[in-house]
């Protein structure tokens, strides 16, 4: 792969024109394995390009909503088509501007084609229900309609993936788009775009502005004119949106944080099981919501489970991901991975034992980049900071219990319950763990982030807010309303 020196612009596109900030303000995005590459200058824009926005996508809705749905579903359909002709690009783009490994930006291009396939479909899909009345020459029905102008908000650490489903699913419901992407990685965001342009879809259905979310998100929370928004990202942010678009009574879909256990019973597979903790809390340096970040060991298997996964960590090759050969790469920017380290202070502080990592890697050219070394805890309890609050990085809590019944309790002692694993040949208690675990979708024998676009995706507690799942067939029930029609004759 080739290191791009030429820095590009970017303008905000709003009703399919190039806008630039009013501010006349800009931000530099740089690559996090070298941070004296620089990947591109975007527009800082203002209230005032989040209202042109918002207009276009407004001005665009009534056309756009009457085109047959089977209709809206190709251009999705056609827009995956580009993205899997051009995989190396959007591969490329993935590994520079989040510093992902090949094999986890293979795996996010991968999944966008796929969600964005099954979406295309479900424009075949949104059908109502003819009911019976009472009246015999009544005949009631009912349909769906789209919800109208949608904002989409998205995070830095999987950018192409939840973009597309996002959009996606608000297209083929008829629902036109004001998109902001995360500022620390939007390029993939405008390749995004590039295949939604490949297909021709008409002007002003997605309209995408850059810059900060506190300016652009707080405005879009605000805009009477935008009927729903649909974010994934921080709490702090999340619950801040929510509360300003609650008090105009729009509609409101959060995903954000998770602390994920994965617990391992005395039964289990502890060759695969540590293989699967390692891909589940080092792969993407840590940074995802479904991350592996509690591993919950029953006593009899914990000196043995520890011992191989330690060996396992200290051969991972860490450094920049351009290299194929490494296994993780960086952390996304600065601010985070001096986060991560201060959690990692914390943990010593709170007397959780340091069995690897722990620090800043500097050696070489990594001391361009924000790389840290894959730690992992012991002796962590549920009272800990560690063992409660999201780190989003390469760190893994090792926690020991007595029993089955006391690694549950631990697993659901969190505010968070987003998804979940056990491991253990024992069906009953897998059985029993799929019914008690407080988790929006959990595992048996699997890692924490695995899930099919076609199976609903979300969580609960602290993780979820508005009561809507993304993806699979419910995914669309967020973007449309319901509408009752009687019809009778009177002829």
């Amino acid at each position: 792969m080739s290191q791009t020196t030429t820095l590009n612009k970017f303008y905000n596109i709003i009703g399919g024109q190039s806008v630039p900030s009013s501010s006349g303000d800009t931000f530099v995005v740089e690559n996090p394995a070298n941070k004296e590459m620089k990947l591109g200058v975007f527009q800082q824009s203002t209230e005032a390009e989040l209202n042109q926005a918002v207009q276009a996508a407004k001005e665009t809705l009534p056309a756009w909503k009457n085109i047959a749905a089977p209709s809206r579903g190709q251009y999705v359909y056609r827009a995956a088509q580009y993205i899997e002709d051009h995989a190396e690009e959007f591969k490329e783009q993935l590994i520079l501007e989040v510093g992902k490994s090949y094999k986890d930006a293979d795996a996010e291009v991968i999944r966008t084609i796929r969600a964005m396939r099954f979406l295309a479909g479900e424009a075949e899909r949104l059908k109502g229900e003819t009911i019976p009345s009472w009246d015999a020459t009544v005949r009631g029905f009912t349909k769906r309609e789209p919800i109208g102008v949608v904002g989409v908000i998205t995070p830095w650490n999987v950018p192409l993936a939840i973009s597309a489903w996002k959009i996606a699913t608000a297209l083929v419901c008829g629902c036109t788009v004001v998109y902001k992407p995360a500022s620390i990685t939007p390029v993939v965001s405008y390749k995004l775009m590039e295949a939604y342009e490949s297909v021709n879809l008409p002007a002003g259905v997605i309209n995408i502005v850059t810059g900060s979310g506190s300016v652009i998100g707080n405005a879009m929370a605000k805009h009477k004119d935008i009927n729903a928004i649909t974010f994934t990202g921080s709490n702090p942010v999340g619950n801040q949106i929510n509360q300003v678009i609650a008090s105009r009574g729009a509609r409101f879909q959060a995903e954000m944080g998770g602390k994920n256990p994965f617990v391992v019973l005395e039964d289990a597979d502890l060759e695969l099981a540590t293989t699967h903790v390692i891909e589940g809390g080092f792969g993407e340096s840590g940074q995802r919501c479904t991350a592996t970040s509690r591993v919950i060991l029953l006593k009899g298997i914990a000196d043995q489970f520890v011992e191989l996964l330690v060996e396992k960590v200290k051969n991972l090759k860490v450094g920049d991901p351009l290299n194929q050969e490494n296994q993780m790469g960086p952390v996304a920017e600065e601010k985070a991975m001096n986060e991560i380290l201060n959690y990692i202070e914390i943990g010593k502080q709170e007397g959780a034992e340091l069995l690897t990592g722990g620090y800043r890697l500097t050696e070489g050219d990594l001391s361009k980049g924000y790389f840290v070394a894959p730690t992992i805890f012991r002796g962590v309890t549920p009272q800990m900071r560690i063992a409660q609050e999201e780190i989003f990085g390469p760190v893994i809590s090792i926690m020991e219990v007595d029993t089955y019944e006391e690694a549950l309790e631990w697993a659901n002692d969190i505010e968070y319950g987003l998804s979940s694993t056990i491991y253990t040949n024992d069906m009953e208690k897998a059985l029993h763990f799929i019914d008690n675990i407080q988790a929006g979708f959990t595992h048996v024998n699997m890692m924490t982030m695995y899930s099919e676009p076609h199976f609903p995706f979300g969580g609960i507690k602290g993780t979820g807010l508005g009561g809507f799942r993304e993806q699979g067939s419910v995914g669309i029930d967020f973007f449309t309303e319901w509408k009752t029609a009687y019809l009778k004759s009177h002829s």
